[in-house]
Formats: structure tokens, sequence, C-alpha cells
């Protein structure tokens, strides 16, 4: 009897330990779907990307539906059309030009191995190279960690992982300048903070990502009043530019130059600082926050973040970069393409992996310099057989579609917007092109009117006269679309 008690009694403690267990169970789980407790589960809308209407609109030239890659090219006609581009008067004599076929046949061309500066036709080849080996469809996350908490006050681990197009608000589904926000960072984690009874911090940030090795040698020289360069860093709101109260409405969107802060890392600490006291957490060190220390990097092994937001993906910040000729986020793409392949961590280890990826893929490298993964430091040559062999590749985007789809539309869109193009050919010419003091070049791929398609490139450098050279350039890409 007394052993029949014992058990019964065991089963209505065991019943009820049972139901109280799953009572709590499919409570915190109504807590964290009700983003009261923390956790993955949630009922918050998803932000789905909406598609602005075109801010200015152009009828295009005649595109034919099935492009025949095989169709040829008058080898004569090309030769006449490099002919009156070396006439033209301000050209010089420092210039090469090719124009192959789509499977890289040269059937035309002057001086097409002398290597020459490519001014920011270099960043093709950067390109080609980092969308060849990296996951074009992934993000780059910016985390935040809390560790060591007492009495209400924690430490928060600020980490980047190279988004240098972070806004200082919400996080932007429409855009690829800002998609992640510090300000939707700041707001998640003041909720992930209050959660944990944390009502004030101490801020430290992990900028270890590209160590301490930012800036290719010689790079200041082109880069007076810093307008074209900041070095690689682990995160940065908007590239570091400088707008004072003239940022454009379309963050995707501009031409002008403005100065870039060389402190972008610790520029973004600090706004993400006034986001979370925005949010009501106190940042006891908000003043004084060191973007230098070496500890956070160890700190955050084996933890979870507490908040996260993720950048556009790095084919969208390609094409970015491209189209604005971007020179640190070249650099980053190049950084980024040296961590993936194990080189060092230095502009020379990126010059290095972009190299080598070329010759993975085949690209005829015979020449080549490349002072920095941009084309803005002095010292880079290359022929235009490489820049041509680069773009004969985008022609077929076997794995480098991101390469091809970021270049610049003459007359629509990118750094191309305001060159000559025709009425029939606008929307057939996607280039690179590049602007030193003593360097204009152009390199691309085209459509041509007559079916087929052809891959260019031509830089002169030294020109008699800087502008007629490139309103040559603008006349010979125009006559492409012709052959």
């Amino acid at each position: 009897m007394m052993g029949g008690r014992i058990r019964h009694r065991r089963a209505i403690v065991v019943a009820a330990s049972a139901v109280t267990t799953v009572a709590l169970f499919v409570g915190y789980l109504i807590a964290d779907v009700m983003d009261v407790a923390p956790g993955v589960l949630t009922m918050r809308q998803v932000t789905r990307r909406t598609i602005p209407d075109a801010p200015t609109a152009r009828a295009a030239g005649t595109i034919a539906s099935d492009v025949d890659l095989g169709k040829a090219i008058d080898a004569s006609a090309a030769r006449q059309l490099i002919d009156e581009f070396a006439k033209t008067d301000g050209v010089g004599s420092d210039y090469s030009v090719a124009i192959a076929a789509a499977d890289g046949t040269i059937v035309a061309q002057h001086a097409a191995t002398t290597p020459r500066e490519p001014a920011s036709t270099l960043k093709t080849l950067t390109a080609l190279a980092a969308s060849a080996t990296l996951d074009m469809g992934s993000t780059l996350a910016t985390n935040v960690y809390l560790t060591d908490v007492t009495d209400g006050h924690g430490t928060l681990i600020l980490q980047g992982n190279g988004d240098m197009l972070l806004s200082a608000g919400d996080s932007d589904p429409d855009h690829v300048n800002g998609r992640a926000g510090l300000g939707t960072l700041a707001a998640r984690t003041a909720k992930a903070l209050h959660q944990r009874g944390v009502d004030s911090v101490t801020l430290m940030v992990d900028d270890s990502l590209f160590g301490a090795d930012r800036y290719p040698d010689d790079i200041a020289e082109n880069n007076g009043d810093n307008l074209y360069y900041t070095g690689v860093s682990s995160m940065a709101v908007d590239g570091g530019r400088q707008w004072d109260g003239a940022a454009p409405e379309n963050p995707d969107v501009f031409s002008a130059y403005p100065e870039l802060s060389q402190t972008t890392a610790a520029d973004a600490a600090s706004v993400f600082a006034e986001r979370l006291t925005e949010e009501g957490v106190a940042v006891a060190n908000a003043d004084s926050i060191d973007v230098s220390a070496k500890e956070p990097a160890t700190a955050i092994d084996g933890r979870t973040p507490i908040a996260a937001v993720r950048s556009a993906t790095l084919a969208e910040i390609l094409a970015f970069a491209l189209r604005h000729s971007d020179n640190t986020l070249a650099e980053e793409f190049g950084r980024l393409t040296a961590l993936a392949t194990g080189d060092d961590n230095t502009p020379a280890g990126a010059t290095a992996a972009v190299r080598a990826a070329l010759k993975r893929l085949g690209i005829d490298t015979d020449g080549l310099t490349m002072a920095d993964c941009s084309g803005l430091s002095p010292g880079s040559r290359v022929s235009v057989a490489t820049l041509v062999a680069v773009q004969a590749h985008n022609l077929t985007a076997s794995g480098g579609a991101a390469a091809a789809e970021g270049l610049s539309i003459p007359g629509l869109v990118g750094t191309a917007l305001n060159r000559a193009v025709s009425a029939d050919t606008v929307g057939l010419l996607r280039v690179k092109t590049g602007s030193l003091g003593e360097v204009t070049s152009m390199a691309g791929n085209v459509s041509r009117l007559h079916g087929g398609v052809l891959a260019f490139a031509v830089i002169v450098n030294k020109p008699d006269d800087w502008a007629a050279a490139r309103d040559a350039i603008d006349v010979f890409a125009d006559g492409l679309a012709r052959l």
C-alpha cells in the first residue's frame, strides 16, 4: 500500500512538472513571438523593398533579342575606327586601343600589349577577381555583443565586417547606400539590453578586420583634400562622405566628391552611441570611444551577437563602387578577396590576390603592375589586351556576373552619365571610365546595332589636349556599336 501511494505521488509530481515545463516553454515562445523576450521568433512585419520610379527616362536603341556571340566583326571597319581616333587632334601619340570579338580574339588594335597607366579602368580587374572569388550574394554584418554585465551595466562591443555604406539612421531597404542603419542597430540593441535589465554600457569597437595597413603606398599623391580615398575600414557611414548639409536626396545617386573622413570607424561608433542614448541607454564613454584597442576582437570569441544589421549584397555594393568609381570600395574588394584566398591582409596582399584570381580565369596579365586595386595610386600599368580580355569575360559572365552588371551606361547612369552617346546607341554600351591628370581611358562591352557583341579598351596617357582626347574616346566608343 505504502509503495503504491509513493508511486502515485511521484506520478503526480512528474505530471505536474511536465505541465509546468510545457507552460513555461509555451509562455516563453509567446513572449519571444511578441518580442517581449529575446529570441529568433517575431511577429514584426517583414520589410519589403520598393522600386521607385526612374527619375529620368530615355528611349533605348535597338537591342537584339538573341545575341549572336559568333557574329563576325568587320576587321577593316574596326581598324578604320581606330585610325580615325588616332588622327583626332589632342589624342597625341601615347595611346593604346583594342577591339575584340566575344571570344576575346582581338580583331583590331594599336599597341595592345604596351602597359600604360589605366586610371580607374583598373577597377575592372579588381571587380572581376572579386566577383569570381567571393560569394556575391552574401552580405556584411555589423554586430553588437554584450559582455561583463554587473548591476545593470554592461560592456558592448560594436563589431564591423566591412560595411562602409551604413546609414546614420534606420536601415533603408530601398537603397544600397544605407541598407543597414546604425539607428536600427541601436534600437535592436537597446531592446535586447532592456530585456536583460541593462540600462548603461561602456562601448568598445572591434575594427580589426583590415589590420593596421589600410593605405596603398603613394595613394596620397592623387588624393588631394581627401576627396578620393579613405582607408578601408570595418565600418563607415556613407563611405565617410562629409556632405555638410548638402547630402543628395537619393543616397545611391550623386556625382560630387565631398571630403572623406579619415576616421570612419570612430565616426560610426560615435553615431551608434548617439542612437543608443536616444533609445534610453546611457553610454558611459561616449566622448572617449577607443577604436584602436585589440581586446574587443578576442572578447567576442564564441559569443552570439545580441543585435545585428546587414548590408546590401556584395554584388549590389560592387555595382555601386563601379558606377561611382569608389576607390575605397575597390580597395576593400581587393582586401576581401585577399582574406578569402589567404593572401596577406595588406594592400600588397590585395593586388596579389587580384592578379592570382585573374590568372585562374585565364586572363593574360603580362606587363601588369598594380599599385593598388583602384587605379588612383600612381604607378599602375596595364595593357589594353588585359583590359579587353576582362571585358570579353564579362560578355559571358561565367562566375563573375557582378563585374559586368555594375558597369556604367553612357548617357544614363554612373560615371558615364554625361558621356556623349548617339540616340540610336543609348543603352548599348557598358563601360568603365578612367580619369587622372594625364590619363583618360575607357573599357567595356558593346551590343552592336546589327547583332553581335564586342569588347573594347582604350587608354590615352599624356594627351596633347586632355578634354579633346576624352571626347575622341566617346566618339570612338559610340562608333563601336555600328561595327
